[in-house]
């Protein structure tokens, strides 16, 4: 428990260093800080996109993403509030992971499955401050753990069926209020559904009961703005954001840059995209901080080859691990529908925006080092890169403090809960219905 509690307040303050000033974040923020200054219902959550004319925003319905950022205030009016909440969620979700994965594979040493994925850098960099993707992470492994419980072929009986649908329910429709890719669960659904009839006949069909009520747990923050807008206004031209579009598989056709090594790298230490936006951030960074090349040097490597045997690992065969067909054929069907996905989506395949199948990609991963880290030697070789991988954030933490973090600029923030006005912060972008 010890460790735990040095592990979440780790992954807090990290998470209180990042950039909190850019735009994007700073709307998230606005968000519940509009809610808990003017008491207003928050009928709109994250901004998508702006529509050709230039104050027509895309914004995504329901209030889900302004009460998790503005309820906090209540109970602790302080900036940090927020960062405190997103943390106790993504951490507790981290934790389902990780013990689910280490009852899926017995063999393999539970304190890496519990560092790497308290510790990875999609983890770190995207659940642990307040922008909205960052809420997604919990969605998506409440749902893939539910998921993978109701497929027959994948299921270890860790969870009753009836909660692991349940846990479908409730978890697409939290992604559904905080991001775009909850169209990438329904079919993940669709096929629990088909399997669980296909098993069980008629008393199948108690599986989507079981669903429907976990999304109408947190579905009742729909209602609102459906009840206030209509269906149609309602919906906050997210429609807008679909149709065909093939420009997004011509853009990036290579394995390597594409969605396959994309999603790959959710599992991998990547490095370039956490230090620096181009390349001139990235060894603007290491000028000021040259203690810290050695360890990047070293964890960059290892990130760049990780994906890379991932996808060797996937052709060869796997003696004693009866599932590794079926993970490794799920993890294929992944990528073929993700492709198939941004074939109908107006915005580009960037990793973020497929953020919420990580569980998955995780998984995969943990399968394909499961041979290697039954040895003592490679055990060795992975603790060090874990410590190596934290002392790197540790730098980049204290850099990014100093640079784009809500200490930056405290007082502001605190002035506006204080006041009671938000606009002491900023003001929300012009065309939002919230």
């Amino acid at each position: 428990m010890a460790v735990l509690a040095l592990a979440f307040f780790f992954r807090l303050g990290y998470g209180l260093c990042l950039r909190f000033w850019a735009d994007d974040e700073k709307q998230i923020y606005l968000l519940g800080l509009k809610f808990y200054t003017t008491g207003l219902w928050p009928y709109f959550g994250p901004d998508v996109d702006v529509l050709p004319g230039g104050a027509s925003l895309v914004q995504i319905p329901g209030a889900l993403q302004g009460l998790l950022v503005g309820l906090p205030f209540y109970i602790l009016p302080t900036p940090e509030a927020p960062f405190l909440l997103l943390n106790l969620i993504s951490f507790s979700s981290l934790c389902l992971l990780a013990w689910y994965c280490t009852r899926r594979l017995p063999g393999m040493p539970g304190w890496f499955i519990w560092a790497w994925l308290l510790t990875a850098p999609w983890t770190l960099n995207f659940s642990t401050h307040v922008t909205n993707p960052s809420y997604v992470l919990a969605g998506g492994i409440i749902f893939f753990v539910g998921a993978l419980e109701t497929y027959p072929h994948l299921s270890r009986r860790l969870i009753p069926p009836r909660w692991a649908n349940l846990m479908m329910g409730a978890a697409l429709v939290w992604v559904m209020q905080l991001h775009l890719s909850w169209f990438v669960l329904l079919p993940y659904a669709a096929a629990s559904f088909y399997l669980q009839i296909r098993a069980e006949g008629r008393r199948g069909f108690r599986a989507v009961g079981w669903f429907m009520c976990g999304a109408l747990l947190v579905g009742g923050l729909l209602l609102p703005t459906y009840l206030k807008y209509g269906f149609r206004a309602g919906l906050g031209r997210t429609g807008s954001m679909i149709g065909f579009n093939a420009a997004n598989l011509l853009s990036i056709p290579n394995i390597i840059e594409g969605i396959p090594g994309r999603f790959l790298s959710f599992a991998s230490f990547e490095l370039a995209r956490f230090t620096g936006g181009h390349t001139a951030d990235r060894l603007a960074f290491f000028s000021r901080h040259p203690l810290l090349a050695p360890f990047a040097l070293f964890v960059g490597l290892v990130g760049i080859l990780q994906p890379l045997l991932m996808l060797v690992l996937w052709f060869l065969p796997k003696r004693g691990q009866e599932d590794w067909r079926a993970i490794k054929y799920l993890t294929l069907s992944t990528v073929c529908l993700l492709y198939l996905s941004f074939l109908f989506a107006k915005k580009e395949p960037a990793s973020h925006t497929f953020y919420v199948v990580l569980p998955l990609a995780m998984i995969y991963s943990f399968y394909c080092w499961n041979d290697f880290l039954k040895r003592r030697g490679w055990q060795v070789f992975a603790a060090f890169f874990i410590a190596c991988g934290i002392i790197f954030h540790m730098g980049l933490a204290f850099d990014r403090y100093a640079t784009e973090s809500l200490y930056v600029n405290r007082g502001l923030c605190q002035s506006a809960i204080a006041a009671r006005d938000y606009l002491i912060l900023g003001a929300r972008r012009e065309g939002a219905r919230y």
